[in-house]
């Protein structure tokens, strides 16, 4: 039985956050097999690309019920990126598409000809931003307000209950960054990337029970 399952359903860079989990002491396996999520401790599901792929890949590797399945069964589940996208209802990226629908919200593009400082801000919205901590779930135990981690992304989440936003960034808006529910932590931005502060949610993640 693997303790930390991170399922490879062809959309994400796997292998640093195996990496990630490897410097902070746990052992983390790459897997394709839905048997292997199913059985396993706790579940990574990463995700780069388009929201309307990564789902389609999702059910075409048989991920979908034993996703499901771990969530239902309260173990614990880190989404990153595309990752935690794949949670809400649907999203508007190339059309509109229906998610997990883990958690009842909206994938929604950043807004044309956002600016401050007298600058339009590019998208996707790439690099190094501030959280606002509104709530702290246990992987988060060492992670301040105002924390830099790192971001790449044109889509952000807005979740019909705004209870389960743990943090919040501003890019033109205020976005959601980071949902805690239950088992569940999930982050618009990349801990893989984001080196200590990101780090420390990958080993605080590990030592969920």
């Amino acid at each position: 039985m693997a303790k930390i399952a991170i399922i490879d359903y062809g959309m994400g860079n796997l292998r640093s956050v195996q990496k990630g989990f490897e410097k902070v002491g746990f052992e983390a396996v790459v897997t394709a097999d839905p048997k292997v999520v199913l059985e396993a401790e706790k579940i990574v599901l990463p995700g780069v690309g388009a929201f309307r792929d990564c789902m389609r890949n999702l059910e075409q590797g048989g991920f979908v019920d034993p996703i499901l399945r771990v969530i239902q069964d309260g173990r614990p589940f880190l989404g990153i990126c595309v990752g935690m996208q794949l949670l809400f209802t649907d999203s508007v990226e190339f059309g509109l598409y229906k998610g997990l629908n883990v958690i009842p919200g909206h994938v929604l593009r950043f807004p044309e000809g956002m600016r401050e400082g007298g600058e339009e801000l590019k998208v996707p919205h790439m690099g190094w931003n501030q959280l606002s901590i509104k709530r702290r779930p246990p992987a988060f135990t060492e992670v301040e307000d105002g924390a830099n981690v790192y971001f790449v992304h044109s889509y952000y989440e807005m979740p019909d209950d705004e209870s389960v936003i743990a943090a919040t960034c501003t890019y033109g808006v205020e976005f959601c960054a980071a949902i805690w529910k239950d088992n569940i932590v999930a982050t618009q931005f990349h801990p893989e990337k984001s080196q200590a502060v990101g780090l420390s949610i990958l080993k605080n993640f590990g030592e969920m029970k």
